[in-house]
């Protein structure tokens, strides 16, 4: 039996739940927990008992804040891992290549890399107190790849653009609004809500969906390969006093001074 520290897993009636159990980083990711997360949408991908998965944070206030920017800071990268790398495209990956319906419920924030993740799920259901947005430009950081060329797909261009550019903030109405949720519901309804959607698909054939699913996929598979050259760039560029300025000004609570570092 699989053991895991950083994540829950368990099935219910054929509907997988996988939840990150980091709540008090906000449900921010590491290494580790990201090796776990991979491991466990796999194991939910291979189980016949599963046809549904639902990806969520523990507690009320984040479903997840993205990396985890205090052990960045501690460590000068997110940990330890299995293979000695940082597996968050394999983990973007496997959210993607499931061959089942993924839905992302959204329990509060999605901020940063944990915004990432709910564009790159299939569905995604809000409670009412969720906030969406991003982060990566203040604090040295950036998504190239799926988290932005797939985001402008999903929301548009301007849109898109005003999430990175601007770090616009924007609650689960707004969200709605925008088309980056399917539906909003009461905090307290939230579950129930994701277990109705399950069920009404756990009722149709698996292949269908699956092979639906690829087709959609496959429009959009080009941004997959534009975020492994991004994620090149990005180790570099974490390296760098820029870089290093956005980091160290979030840990110590003050606005970063990017200033020097125009028109370069």
């Amino acid at each position: 039996m699989t053991e895991f520290s950083d994540i829950t897993y368990e099935v219910d009636n054929g509907l997988a739940w996988i939840t990150i159990n980091r709540p008090e980083r906000y449900n921010a990711f590491r290494a580790q927990t990201v090796d776990e997360l991979v491991l466990a949408f796999k194991k939910a991908w291979a189980s016949s008992e599963v046809g549904v998965i639902a990806l969520t944070g523990a507690g009320d206030k984040a479903f997840c804040a993205g990396g985890d920017q205090k052990q960045r800071m501690e460590t000068g990268d997110y940990g330890p891992s299995n293979s000695g790398l940082f597996e968050v495209e394999a983990l973007h990956r496997v959210i993607r290549d499931a061959p089942k319906p993924v839905i992302a419920a959204v329990n509060g924030l999605a901020i940063g890399g944990g915004h990432v993740l709910h564009v790159l799920c299939d569905l995604t259901i809000a409670a009412d107190t969720a906030q969406f947005g991003q982060n990566g430009p203040r604090v040295g950081s950036f998504d190239a790849g799926l988290g932005s060329g797939y985001l402008a797909r999903v929301v548009g261009e301007k849109r898109a653009r005003e999430i990175w550019f601007m770090l616009r903030r924007l609650s689960a109405d707004e969200a709605l609004d925008w088309g980056l949720v399917n539906k909003v519901v009461p905090a307290a309804e939230l579950r129930n809500e994701v277990r109705a959607w399950a069920d009404q698909m756990l009722d149709f054939s698996p292949t269908a969906l699956k092979v639906l699913k690829q087709s959609m996929n496959t429009d959009t598979e080009h941004f997959v390969s534009i975020g492994t050259m991004a994620y090149s760039t990005l180790e570099i560029f974490g390296d760098t006093p820029e870089a290093q300025e956005g980091i160290t000004a979030f840990n110590e609570k003050r606005k970063p001074d990017f200033s020097k570092y125009r028109g370069k």
